[in-house]
């Protein structure tokens, strides 16, 4: 949950490497030390951590498990722990929060012959869990196309939309499969580190007919889904063999259904949980007075959300199918007011204000449309 000055908090008491290193989530950020136990800095007169352990945090209940099926957090979040993509964003204590750099995941390397053609060459040796009906066997590239082939026919699929420009998928031999696109997709890359895109295997949706059980759950990832308590847990256990040697470094995780904020707290003080029991496992900005007194041996910092928030309308419906309404609206958003109440240092994110994209034009140049989105009430 992003505080209200857009700037989560995020409590430390040892270097992000001991609890990145665990192969967690996709997509969490950074993880904040138990509170029940003092931190332990990292240093050579400790030595490196010990491997094992079961780290329990703050998850939520999937309505169902077949990403195919759902536009949902709490399914991606949830299967982002058994799941592999061709490609992620990359992970580790020296990332930067809130950067999405990408690095090679299934796909050991991928090259652009042109524009429109994009051949990935996939990792040797990679096991599926040893979970019948596929009982370990290799990954291989007939996989990769019958992930997409069923990504893009899948009529209930919500996030079809975002591989449209992709016309065909074709198996080059075992281990290379190659994108032939319609048109130039920059994003192509990008958009294939989403957990929508996670990699499966045709024999698990032949024998369940989907993937909504959680016996269905079934990837290449760093943990497998041992047990699935309805709104309770979702309890996960190391993958052993997983493809990045070493990982994940925790023996498993309790996926823990916490909906009431003050009880995740409560856990999280009590050292119940072992991260904060906020989004990316940080601690709100309204609860970190409070945090500090009691706790004053952890540090924190503040970063930068780039979580974007929006307002969605139906403009198939009125009053919304009117343009002149959705203008009316638009201008009646004070921007500037926003940031002024809002952010802790009176700023929009980089990738708004200064940054991300050089290339993108600001409200001056983006001409005779700007006009709509200049604050007049």
């Amino acid at each position: 949950m992003d505080t209200p000055q857009g700037h989560p908090r995020v409590l430390q008491g040892v270097r992000r490497r001991e609890v990145l290193k665990a192969g967690l989530a996709a997509g969490v950020t950074l993880s904040a030390w138990p509170l029940a136990r003092p931190p332990v800095l990292w240093g050579a007169e400790t030595g490196p951590p010990k491997r094992g352990g079961i780290l329990r945090v703050r998850g939520y209940d999937p309505p169902h498990f077949d990403h195919h099926l759902t536009l949902n957090f709490k399914a991606s979040t949830t299967l982002s722990f058994t799941y592999s993509r061709l490609v992620r964003h990359k992970l580790g204590a020296g990332v930067p929060p809130g950067t999405f750099s990408i690095e090679p995941d299934l796909a050991e390397r991928w090259e652009a012959l042109d524009d429109t053609t994009y051949v990935f060459h996939l990792r040797q040796g990679v096991r599926w869990h040893n979970k019948p009906p596929v009982n370990g066997r290799e990954l291989v590239a007939d996989d990769v196309k019958f992930t997409y082939d069923r990504f893009l026919t899948e009529k209930a699929n919500p996030l079809r939309f975002l591989l449209d420009p992709v016309d065909r998928i074709e198996v080059v031999d075992r281990y290379t499969v190659q994108f032939l696109l319609k048109e130039p997709f920059v994003w192509l890359i990008d958009t294939l580190t989403s957990i929508s895109m996670s990699i499966i295997t045709p024999e698990v949706v032949q024998h369940f007919g989907d993937l909504k059980k959680p016996e269905a759950v079934i990837g290449t990832g760093p943990f497998l889904l041992e047990r699935y308590e309805p709104n309770v847990k979702t309890v996960f256990k190391r993958n052993p063999d997983y493809f990045r040697p070493g990982q994940p470094y925790v023996d498993g995780v309790e996926w823990l259904v916490l909906d009431d904020e003050s009880t995740g707290l409560a856990m999280y003080r009590t050292g119940q949980i072992d991260c904060g029991p906020a989004a990316w496992w940080a601690v709100r900005q309204e609860d970190l007075e409070s945090i500090k007194k009691s706790h004053p041996h952890l540090r924190y910092q503040d970063f930068l959300s780039n979580v974007t928030h929006g307002i969605y309308m139906r403009t198939d419906h009125p009053p919304f199918n009117d343009v002149r309404v959705r203008r009316a609206i638009s201008q009646a958003i004070d921007r500037q007011a926003i940031i002024d109440a809002v952010f802790i240092k009176g700023e929009p994110t980089p990738a708004i204000s200064r940054g991300v994209p050089t290339w993108s034009p600001t409200l001056d140049e983006l001409g005779e449309g700007a006009q709509y989105y200049q604050y007049n009430p």
